[in-house]
């Protein structure tokens, strides 16, 4: 009768450890859920590019794009800028090359400490530290000329909102486009590299 008790006591001791483990998985799926970034796919006509956004460090920045991507104002937009061993620049001009018409600037997060590594998405502004509107670029080296590292304007740096997950391949593709000069634009891919559709993934 003894054994018995014990062993119950055991089984029931093990059966505990069970949901506890059971419970713990469970509240572990709820933060990794409430903790995890955005992602976005942005499909391109040279293939698609999965970006995952810094929501924690850069939350205005992220938030203004998605405003954009929710918006389909990327739809149809195209690279307009490709640097090879520099970045690849889009997000402004439609296929005609007719500039769209953007939301109001946004202040400028540079000082979040992610940096213009290579795979980086940052955005794109003028000598006017607070002036990034839609465009954006993807760095595809490290661009470390482009980080932060003070308050002037020259200095301030450009802010990194997010890097690319999956789709590197279709970046360095894009990368090494023929380009040429076309009035304002000084590497302008000879053919249209268009950004079809930009979609949060659920």
């Amino acid at each position: 009768m003894k054994k018995l008790l014990v062993k119950l006591s055991v089984l029931s001791l093990l059966s505990l450890g069970v949901f506890a483990v059971k419970d713990s998985k469970k509240e572990e799926k709820k933060t990794t859920k409430k903790d995890a970034l955005t992602k976005v796919l942005m499909k391109t006509s040279m293939g698609d590019i999965t970006i995952e956004l810094n929501d924690k460090k850069a939350p205005i920045t992220t938030k203004n794009f998605l405003k954009y991507v929710n918006n389909g104002f990327y739809n149809g937009t195209i690279f307009h800028r490709v640097i090879d061993n520099f970045m690849i620049q889009g997000g402004g001009f439609d296929t005609s090359l007719k500039k769209k018409d953007t939301l109001a600037p946004i202040k400028n997060e540079a000082d979040n400490g992610l940096r213009n590594d290579v795979g980086t998405i940052a955005m794109a502004r003028t000598g006017v530290v607070d002036s990034a509107t839609a465009q954006f670029f993807i760095n595809v080296k490290d661009n470390s000329f482009l980080n932060h590292t003070g308050k002037s304007p020259r200095d301030y740096g450009y802010a990194v909102f997010g890097r690319v997950i999956k789709g590197m391949p279709v970046v360095n593709r894009i990368k090494k486009s023929a380009t040429k000069a076309n009035g304002p634009f000084q590497n302008l891919p000879t053919k249209n590299i268009i950004i079809e559709k930009v979609t949060v993934l659920k």
